[in-house]
């Protein structure tokens, strides 16, 4: 037993070892690619100079473009990717439903409104937070979503599959005209063209004190996943084969349900409503690593990393002098790749 533990944790620290290694490496392109590029070595000694003190002398203007804009801007990503494919994941998992994902269950828009009433319209009048909002609201519009699939024929099972997705639908356009109404009518001009250009996923305004709240959730929630790891893969068998494996249905649904709005919210009131990250990441990572998901979450959180590091890239360099909305970016590969994993599962005849 002490032997087989033994390997089991290596093999897992070989694992996170390199899983590490990848992500460290995504993020250092992540930093010296740009407008400008940046040599690797300026963005080393400048993280030495930062982290120890090292006193490299340095260009102030690189050194500052490096720590306060580009390197936030990456760890931003990289936490908003695993945090919305593994939220994905979850939501595949406990819906059996393939098309489940943040955006497309209404939490997204849940989450933009909540966020939008905390900052144009002043509900909580100062007392809510701009995430605790994102986090009410996407609450609200899962718990709406859930409701009309239920009274509309009934649950999340199977047989609900055509419903929940409808529901989370309606949903989402229900919360995004109530997102637009708010705007329109409590916003100014200035106001309006921010936040318009924020919902469509915006890293420009990432900095130490957002790291600082999307690293810690998007830990928690991958690590909470993990635990639960053996549950989702009795989830994967329906309902009714996780209680008869003895997994407590009702506390992990709420619980990881609960963490995957809360992880949304928590993105989307830093960078706003992104797409297809959630949708499309978990398919990618189940090709990879296949369905177990003790092996499926850090792949997800992984490949959802490296993928919105790669957007963000992406994003300020496709236009000269102009810097894209993410969430552009994400929907012109998303949805390609969603086309193709939808004529990969075609059903043959």
């Amino acid at each position: 037993m002490p032997r087989a533990l033994a390997r089991l944790l290596g093999r897992a620290a070989l694992h996170a070892g390199w899983i590490s290694a990848l992500l460290a490496a995504a993020i250092l392109a992540g930093v010296c690619i740009g407008e400008t590029p940046i040599p690797p070595g300026t963005v080393l000694q400048t993280l030495a100079n930062k982290l120890f003190g090292a006193g490299f002398a340095l260009d102030r203007i690189d050194q500052g473009i490096v720590w306060n804009y580009r390197l936030t801007r990456a760890i931003v990503a990289a936490c908003c990717g695993a945090g919305l494919a593994v939220s994905g994941v979850i939501l595949q998992s406990l819906l059996r439903n393939a098309l489940a994902d943040p955006f497309l269950l209404g939490i997204s828009a849940g989450a933009s409104t909540g966020a939008v009433l905390v900052t144009v319209a002043g509900v909580g009048a100062g007392a809510v937070s701009l995430s605790l909002g994102a986090f009410a609201g996407s609450l609200c519009a899962f718990l709406l979503v859930a409701l009309l699939a239920r009274f509309s024929g009934g649950g999340v099972g199977p047989r609900a599959a055509g419903q929940i997705v409808l529901a989370g639908i309606a949903g989402s356009q229900l919360f995004n005209a109530i997102t637009a109404f708010v705007i329109t009518r409590s916003a100014s001009a200035e106001q309006a063209r921010g936040i318009l250009f924020w919902l469509l996923g915006n890293l420009s305004g990432a900095r130490w004190d957002n790291v600082v709240f999307a690293v810690p959730v998007a830990l928690a929630v991958t690590l909470v996943c993990l635990w639960h790891a053996r549950a989702l893969d009795a989830f994967t068998f329906g309902t009714d084969s996780a209680i008869a494996l003895g997994v407590p249905v009702r506390q992990v649904q709420v619980l990881l349900i609960l963490c995957a709005s809360f992880a949304t919210a928590v993105m989307v009131s830093i960078v706003g409503s992104i797409g297809f990250v959630g949708l499309v990441v978990p398919h990618a990572a189940r090709f990879l690593a296949g369905v177990r998901h003790v092996r499926l979450v850090p792949a997800a959180a992984l490949t959802g990393a490296l993928f919105l590091i790669a957007a963000d890239v992406v994003s300020r360099i496709a236009v000269k002098g102009q810097v894209l909305p993410i969430g552009v970016v994400t929907a012109l590969v998303g949805a390609p790749a969603f086309a193709l994993i939808l004529v990969r599962r075609r059903p043959a005849r």
